[in-house]
């Protein structure tokens, strides 16, 4: 028992220290990976996700979902000690070889025959525990009970390309068909910005910083209330991406109007995910690899929208209806270069 527990937590280990590095969850949701300075607060926001621990127990968040333990409470079945030290003990083994022969407690452990399911128990995280936990049984058995740090490496690996093909890359929220083409010209394209901007306005999150500032408070100060936070900027984006894939778009507009109904649509999932840090963190691990480029494709299509009134020749003075929308990107650079100088 000792040796498959210890195993175990040296699996845990290799396994996130592959998630942090080697960044296959973007793979799996079919990102491209972006540059390394573009992603430097979200690796350190997934390296605190990963060694997460809110009940300060001695197991991570992630592993309280394999040994069906609480991550919200230290001693999880009473027996006078925190999770990690009865883990340690033995006293407490994964749910998911609570019936496999041979490993059921014999040589003085003690394990309870009613182990609770974990918490959350249809959430991906639970899922890919026992996932993990079934390959490495596996691999152990095939290896006559011994297995080297390579064999840990190795069924981490594959643990991880088994999530990435269950794992499909999210649809386009809308298609080409789905947008009403109509009209052209400089009050069309005015017309449609002015209506973006309502669109947008109406749809304000209940947010006074950034979703990454907020899912940095859950995390590293326990702030559980800024995780509605983040839901509500991921509705925001939700709600916009809905509500200005209802306008009729000019025909110079048309192709780039699509891109940003599909990049706010795909931003508001990335970002409704980081908010499941509490019931589900592999889930907000994945987002995190994700939400770089999810972000860079945001910033794209409002570039692209610029560009397309640029080439038409409209243009929008500042406070004219639509504008914000139209310089949105031009705007923000600006700031930061003033921000800069000061």
């Amino acid at each position: 028992m000792g040796g498959i527990l210890k195993n175990w937590r040296m699996l845990g280990a290799v396994l996130f220290a592959t998630v942090i590095i080697g960044g296959a969850f973007v793979l799996a949701r079919g990102a491209a990976t972006p540059p390394t300075a573009q992603a430097s607060a979200e690796s350190a926001l997934l390296a605190a996700i990963a060694s997460r621990d809110s009940d300060s127990d001695g197991l991570a968040d992630w592993e309280e979902a394999l040994y069906g333990t609480d991550p919200h409470d230290s001693d999880t079945r009473e027996l006078g000690m925190t999770d990690g030290e009865a883990v340690a003990q033995g006293l407490i083994i994964p749910k998911a070889i609570a019936d496999v022969p041979g490993v059921d407690g014999s040589g003085g452990t003690v394990v309870d025959p009613d182990l609770p399911p974990a918490p959350d128990e249809n959430t991906l995280t639970a899922a890919f525990a026992k996932n993990v936990f079934t390959l490495y049984l596996d691999r152990l058995q095939a290896n006559g009970g011994q297995l080297a740090d390579q064999d840990l490496a190795d069924i981490a690996n594959e643990a991880l390309g088994q999530l990435g093909s269950t794992i499909t890359a999210a649809p386009p929220f809308k298609k080409a068909q789905d947008i009403q083409v109509k009209g052209s010209g400089a009050d069309a394209m005015r017309a449609w910005a002015a209506s973006v901007e309502a669109v947008m306005r109406a749809n304000t999150a209940n947010a006074s910083a950034s979703e990454l500032t907020y899912l940095k408070r859950v995390v590293e100060d326990g702030d559980t209330g800024a995780a509605a936070h983040i839901a509500s900027i991921a509705k925001a984006y939700r709600m916009s991406a809905a509500g200005i894939a209802a306008l009729t778009v000019p025909q110079e507009l048309a192709r780039d109007a699509l891109m940003l109904v599909n990049a706010l649509a795909r931003h508001a999932e990335v970002t409704n995910d980081l908010s499941r840090v509490d019931d589900d963190p592999l889930v907000t691990m994945i987002a995190l690899q994700a939400y770089p480029q999810v972000t860079v494709n945001l910033v794209d299509a409002f570039i692209a929208v610029e560009r397309d009134f640029r080439t038409a020749g409209v243009t929008l003075a500042p406070g004219e209806p639509g504008a914000s929308v139209v310089n949105l990107v031009a705007d923000i650079a600006a700031e930061q270069e003033a921000a800069g100088a000061d």
